[in-house]
């Protein structure tokens, strides 16, 4: 029984070998061949099927030299499971189980096919269905594979009275940690020494960056626990993030102007010509009331909103609240309309100066805050869903900039009137909301983030489980 991409795959070439010339099996069944056999340079740990058939064809001579229908209808099934495997990751029922709601690509295996048999060498080259973040978390993948196959890192032990390190001080710690920043290549060198001076300090800043923490001078517990985390934990984190994205289409970077929040690293990014325009810190929602994986198309902006308290906030927070102190609702500057609630324009008001819309059926949206505090936080999953913007005035600048109805002098009015007004954008803004616990930057560096809604665990249980 054939697979219908195979029937019509035959018919389009008019039922023409694919994978055999005048010699037998021809250089792209090769190609195809490596490619399968080196699967876990994708990030992938899956079973190939037929392994033991394929060996056996590649490895015999006669087999090799003769053309034979039912290798050639095993190669174009190979063909399918390779492209399935590195070009469309999981089945879309499962990733919609994991929480993941971004739109996902389509594929054309048929036409990529066609690409490669004008020129097979192009199996090694970059798909363009691929997100180019894919490519960079592929070097990353094999670069610890190296460190993983030379040894790894060892783990620090964590010396029982120390509270934390800072520069001047001496402890034999170092020593080992001056190691482990050589090791990912934070530090240029390793001194053996086991003073804790301006070379330790400038490895140990470029770690914290990487790894999502408070770009100061200290060195605490927590970075000795986040360092042990293990090689092959990190060769998985990055085999689970190369997964995700096979999901999302290369075109995103294709228009001229978008928004991207990835929720682990509590960062917002304003694309412009494909070039990080604004970069902002946010607040998502804490793990009770996670902030959902999805798009949307930014439409509105409501200057000095009024909030309307969702019913479980109401029902769980305000109501209880009130029975705490009858004024509770005068002193937060809240009203009752019907048998809502909701909160007046103005400094007490939860979405702040201003709020950014797109609709969606996660009632999810962007917000200024007056808990501006929170931004100095490192981990910063506070909210009950909505994202908080720490630059929402420079936001609004960027998504305005090309209407002539809207300068930054109109904009600071209309943040600060306490008068709602909403306006509709004339050119609509993709907001895309991700989850990716390991990314590359512009410069090939390395990022990792805490899993805070561990959704990488429950994806590396549908890859990695044998």
């Amino acid at each position: 029984f054939l697979k219908p991409e195979i029937l019509q795959l035959y018919r389009k070439h008019q039922y023409e070998y694919i994978w055999h010339d005048s010699t037998g099996i021809n250089e792209f069944a090769d190609l195809l061949y490596n490619k399968i056999n080196n699967l876990d340079q994708e990030g992938l740990h899956v079973r190939v099927p037929y392994d033991e058939e394929l060996r056996d064809i590649f490895q015999d001579p006669d087999k090799m030299n003769k053309s034979n229908v039912e290798v050639e209808l095993l190669l174009s099934t190979l063909y399918f499971f390779y492209a399935d495997k590195v070009f469309k990751g999981i089945e879309d029922s499962k990733i919609k189980e994991l929480g993941w709601y971004l739109p996902r690509k389509k594929q054309s295996y048929g036409n990529r096919l066609d690409s490669l048999l004008q020129d097979p060498s192009l199996i090694n080259e970059p798909s363009k269905n691929l997100l180019g973040q894919y490519y960079q978390l592929k070097k990353a993948l094999q670069e610890y594979k190296e460190i993983e196959k030379t040894g790894g890192w060892t783990t620090i032990p964590l010396p029982k009275k120390l509270q934390s390190l800072k520069p001047g001080d001496t402890a034999a710690v170092i020593l080992k940690i001056r190691t482990r920043l050589f090791t990912t290549g934070d530090l240029n060198t390793d001194s053996k020494n086991n003073l804790f001076d301006s070379e330790l300090l400038t490895g140990l800043l470029k770690y914290k960056e990487r790894n999502g923490y408070a770009l100061d001078s200290l060195l605490l517990p927590k970075h000795i626990n986040d360092m042990n985390i293990m090689v092959n934990e990190r060769i998985k984190t990055i085999m689970v993030n190369m997964e995700r994205c096979r999901w999302i289409s290369p075109s995103l970077s294709q228009n001229k102007r978008y928004i991207v929040v990835n929720i682990p690293s509590f960062t917002l990014t304003f694309f412009k010509e494909e070039k990080p325009a604004l970069i902002s810190r946010v607040v998502v929602g804490k793990s009770m009331n996670q902030t959902a994986v999805f798009s949307g198309q930014m439409s509105q902006i409501v200057f000095s909103p009024y909030w309307n308290v969702p019913p479980s906030i109401l029902r769980k927070e305000i109501l209880p609240a009130i029975d705490k102190n009858p004024n509770y609702l005068a002193k937060n500057d809240m009203e009752w309309v019907g048998n809502r609630v909701r909160q007046r324009p103005g400094p007490l008001n939860a979405l702040g100066k201003v709020k950014f819309l797109f609709p969606n059926s996660h009632i999810i949206y962007m917000h200024d805050t007056p808990s501006k505090t929170l931004f100095e936080q490192e981990q910063r999953a506070f909210s009950h869903g909505c994202i908080r913007v720490a630059r929402p005035r420079d936001l609004a600048i960027m998504v305005l900039e090309d209407d002539p109805n809207w300068t930054p002098e109109k904009i600071d009015e209309a943040m600060n009137r306490a008068v709602e007004k909403t306006y509709n954008l004339k050119s609509k803004i993709p907001v895309y909301i991700g989850y990716f616990t390991a990314w590359v930057d512009r410069e090939g560096l390395i990022h990792f983030y805490d899993d805070i809604y561990a959704h990488d665990e429950k994806l590396a249980k549908l890859l990695f489980t044998d």
